[in-house]
């Protein structure tokens, strides 16, 4: 547990320089720790250091660490994996955002089940920057298009912003174009559309330094947080 207190104010601290590095006010960027397959009780200790968002990429690992989760413990649990349109129900239930927004068919189910459920989902748009087809989200070239068809057919979602993943490999020049090309479509996007989008989710454990540096505005971090991930 040591460790993970220790861990929280290291990258903390790491990204506190990145931001002074390029002339952003330190805490322009939230951290989000990434919780795939960590049990409950690291959670539970990551939030009591200060973690105030909690990512996770499994509907389901999100709904059972949802209903056991202390009540009396404030947390904000984002979905940042690829959601399928027959989990979203549990997804708008459990969620209190979803970062991975890659269809209208999925933004119209989502904002159906929120308008049932009394409520407005925030959510993220993913676009695939890097143009690998392991990836999801959508082509760069869509997004103004798409954000237009969810503003028009989904009053139950909030639009915040943005989010995507760096290419594979760890190349920094290909890294930063494709963070950079995300901050360049949230510019458009904000001017064509008049709307905040205040956020830009990119940069994982190995390249959220240069995401800040790119104009991020939340790191998505797991293994810096928490070590090597365990599988079952």
């Amino acid at each position: 547990m040591v460790a993970i207190r220790e861990n929280i104010e290291r990258i903390r601290n790491e990204i506190r320089d990145a931001e002074v590095s390029c002339g952003r006010r330190p805490g322009e960027v939230r951290l989000v720790a990434v919780t795939k397959t960590r049990p409950i009780n690291d959670i539970i200790e990551a939030v009591r250091c200060g973690i105030e968002m909690v990512g996770e990429n499994r509907v389901q690992e999100l709904v059972e660490k949802v209903g056991t989760w202390p009540q009396d413990l404030p947390v904000q649990w984002r979905l940042i994996g690829h959601l399928q349109r027959n989990k979203a129900r549990k997804a708008v239930q459990a969620a209190s955002a979803v970062d991975s927004v890659d269809s209208l068919e999925l933004a119209a189910f989502l904002s159906k089940l929120a308008g049932e459920g009394g409520k407005k989902l925030p959510v993220l748009l993913e676009i695939n920057t890097s143009g690998e087809g392991s990836k999801n989200g959508i082509a760069p070239g869509e997004t103004e298009k798409f954000l237009e068809e969810i503003l028009k057919a989904c009053p139950f979602l909030s639009v915040e912003g943005f989010m995507t993943i760096g290419p594979l490999g760890g190349d920094e020049s290909k890294v930063r174009k494709a963070f950079s090309l995300l901050r360049s479509l949230c510019g458009k996007a904000r001017d064509s559309f008049t709307l905040p989008l205040p956020v830009l989710s990119m940069g994982m454990s190995g390249d959220f330094r240069w995401a800040v540096q790119e104009g991020s505005t939340m790191v998505r971090i797991g293994s810096a947080l928490f070590g090597d991930r365990t599988y079952k």
